[in-house]
């Protein structure tokens, strides 16, 4: 690709940018990965300089009923003036022991933003690439999120053994998002986006807001980190939004350091750049949905309900549920109907049975335990195992 057919490029995808956009900023569960350079922008350790601004970003986002989980770089910067060195090349061992010591203060820092409990999830490649730890990290974020806590993920320096100047943490991200299923990852730093050059170097850089596809000449205008305390570069954020996508999840990287970036996000404005979800595995997904599992019952729906599920991207909650008709167990397929006209709307999966759901129907989410004695989930069908129709 011509530097000058990928500026032609960059000119369509700004034209087409705020056509699209409004959609795709609508996330249900998303991963957030903070880069080392907003957690300890300094020497001197953690800071709130920029981890509050996402804190409250956070913080709205699962007040809109969306869930969150973070993956925070910075435990070594956060411990590096604590553990005493001699070089500004550290050995692998000193990375261990700084990032042993500093989990610990930013956790600290973390929490502290949150009126919500925290969680610490440390973990590695190898935890991944086990079937079983796999299922058992997707199970514990997920009774996480259900009771409300915010699951914070780092990877577990102090038992790897490969060097820890990689960008783990950008990789790391897109696997968590994959594990959670989530359906959007944003990448924050302390850069704007992927752009046509160096915008350090070049004044006529310019920013490229959409890529649809990531090729060789994407990964050629990635540069590499100026910030010693950071392990990762452009290049590994761009490998992670590959990985991300290939798997239907939107990829954002976006400038941490800046906080009206995140009243664009609230207002469903894109300010760096997306890398789309690749759209064959999510018309897949929809695809066996809808035409290979078999419905085994109904559940009518008030008009609050139908609302959100179509125009919103949200989960079904038991409060919007008018009636359920036959029987079915959890697990089970079932057809979502518009009770004000007895349309259909949609279909999913249902995390409870008929039984159950006749007992929590036209109730808040927080009344589930009480009424059933346990809680599965605080949605009824999840927004990831729903199709519209």
């Amino acid at each position: 690709m011509t530097l000058n057919l990928l500026n032609d490029c960059v000119v369509l995808s700004i034209l087409a940018k705020d056509l699209i956009i409004g959609e795709v900023m609508n996330f249900n569960r998303a991963v957030i990965k903070v880069g080392s350079a907003l957690v300890a922008p300094t020497k001197t350790g953690c800071s709130g300089q920029y981890t509050l601004a996402i804190a409250q970003f956070i913080t709205k986002c699962q007040q809109q009923g969306k869930e969150v989980i973070l993956v925070s770089s910075g435990g070594v910067a956060a411990g590096r003036s604590i553990i005493h060195h001699g070089s500004p090349k550290l050995s692998i061992a000193v990375k261990k022991a700084m990032s042993s010591v500093g989990q610990m203060k930013m956790m600290a820092n973390w929490q502290r933003f949150f009126d919500i409990p925290c969680s610490q999830i440390l973990i590695t490649q190898s935890d991944l690439e086990d079937r079983k730890r796999f299922i058992s990290i997707k199970e514990t974020i997920q009774i996480q999120l259900d009771n409300g806590v915010l699951p914070i993920v780092n990877e577990n320096d102090t038992l790897t053994s490969e060097d820890l100047t990689v960008g783990d943490n950008d990789n790391l991200a897109a696997l968590v998002a994959q594990v959670c299923k989530a359906d959007s990852l944003f990448i924050l730093s302390d850069i704007d986006g992927v752009f046509t050059k160096d915008p350090k170097i070049h004044a006529d850089a310019i920013l490229i807001p959409e890529i649809d596809h990531i090729t060789d000449e994407i990964y050629a205008l990635a540069g590499t980190s100026r910030n010693h305390l950071a392990t990762g570069g452009m290049k590994t954020k761009i490998q992670a939004a590959e990985k991300a996508v290939e798997h239907g999840i939107n990829t954002y990287i976006i400038n941490g350091t800046k906080s009206e970036v995140f009243a664009s996000l609230l207002a469903h404005k894109n300010p760096g750049t997306r890398f789309a979800a690749d759209k064959d595995i999510i018309k897949a997904k929809k695809h066996w949905l809808k035409h290979t599992l078999k419905s085994q019952g109904k559940i009518t729906l008030d008009s609050g309900a139908v609302n959100a599920l179509v125009n919103k991207g949200a989960s079904l909650l038991p409060s919007g549920i008018k009636s359920i008709v036959q029987n079915f167990k959890a697990g089970d397929a079932v057809d979502l109907i518009d009770h004000q006209n007895n349309r259909f709307i949609a279909k999913g999966i249902s995390l409870y049975s008929h039984s159950d759901l006749k007992r929590i129907m036209g109730k808040h989410s927080d009344e589930i335990a009480t009424i059933l004695g346990h809680n599965q989930s605080n949605v009824v069908v999840h927004r990831d195992d729903m199709v519209i129709l």
